[in-house]
């Protein structure tokens, strides 16, 4: 499974900046997730942007008042002479050939189409492409939406809600309104296979109620069946836990989690990717790491432990340094 973030389409906006033509006017973004790489190449290359709905509607161009930005002059959208077409990929080729469709019905000026993400057997479909990445393909915007979700396994606590604060956490009443009342996060669009949470399989009723009232579609639900909180901490088996329900099903391909630490032992211990949330990154197994784009780094050291390392080299060398 490949995946690309946020940060690896900025950096490739920035290296392959100069396949633009320099003669471009506007940006017209398909939305929505053409969007995010239209907004990025227009800011970066300081041209006007809009959307493709606006640009058949030749809707008046919007902008600040804090810069400017080449072509201001341009008023109207079908006033330009040569604009850039911008989806995020491109699989089948559908969706940017009815964008390209809709455009021609109302513009005759020239069109240069661009994806940031293309294939090695569909990368001519376009004029511009950034990288060629190879299905099964996940990116950071369309993850919790992707079909893969419907064979993934999924926290519950900082991925489709906030995380309990210390005082929420009490295993009593203050818990209890927090199941109750806990914020939504990534509700996903998809049935997910598996949602595993270190949440108690006592405050199953209250869990299942939040998921139908937020909406959240799923198979099954895994909760930890232990007495109270504190035989929990004690036990300290989350991310075995996790990992059992993951490895025990051959078909899941992916576990979205929240927490770093947790996330690399999920990974470690099954053997297979897991997506963290609270880094953008996704830990996988293996050799293919730099080919999935997973920034992992080895967490055998405590934060503590690399502190105090670091501690200790400065004063070695300090010392051996003293006259």
């Amino acid at each position: 499974m490949n995946y690309r973030s946020v940060s690896d389409l900025s950096t490739l906006t920035n290296r392959f900046a100069s396949k633009v033509p320099t003669d471009v006017d506007l940006v017209v973004g398909i939305p929505r997730s053409g969007m995010l790489v239209a907004s990025i190449v227009a800011l970066k290359l300081n041209l006007p942007l809009t959307d493709l709905y606006s640009f058949e509607r030749n809707d008046e161009l919007k902008k600040g008042h804090t810069r400017t930005y080449k072509h201001e002059a341009l008023r109207l959208p079908q006033q330009a002479r040569k604009i850039l077409l911008v989806d995020d990929s491109i699989a089948s080729g559908g969706s940017m050939r009815e964008a390209r469709d809709k455009v021609s019905k109302v513009f005759a000026g020239e069109v240069v189409t661009m994806v940031a993400f293309a294939q090695r057997n569909n990368a001519e479909a376009v004029d511009i492409f950034l990288e060629t990445v190879e299905q099964p393909r996940v990116f950071e915007w369309n993850i919790m939406h992707h079909a893969l979700i419907s064979h993934s396994c999924l926290d519950i606590d900082g991925v489709l809600c906030v995380d309990p604060t210390r005082s929420q956490n009490d295993d009593g009443e203050n818990y209890l309104g927090f199941l109750e009342h806990a914020q939504p996060l990534f509700i996903p669009s998809i049935e997910v296979k598996h949602l595993v949470t270190s949440r108690l399989e006592k405050y199953r009723a209250e869990t299942e109620a939040w998921l139908e009232r937020h909406g959240v579609r799923y198979q099954q639900l895994h909760m930890l069946d232990l007495p109270s909180a504190a035989e929990r901490r004690r036990l300290d088996m989350h991310k075995q836990f996790k990992a059992d329900i993951y490895r025990g099903d051959p078909h899941a391909v992916l576990f979205i989690e929240n927490e770093e630490r947790q996330a690399w032992e999920i990974m470690r211990l099954t053997g297979k990717p897991v997506f963290c949330l609270e880094t953008n990154e996704m830990y996988a197994p293996g050799a293919s790491l730099s080919s999935l784009k997973a920034q992992t780094v080895r967490k055998s050291l405590s934060f503590r432990d690399k502190v105090m390392g670091r501690i200790k080299r400065f004063m070695t060398r300090h010392l051996q340094l003293t006259p």
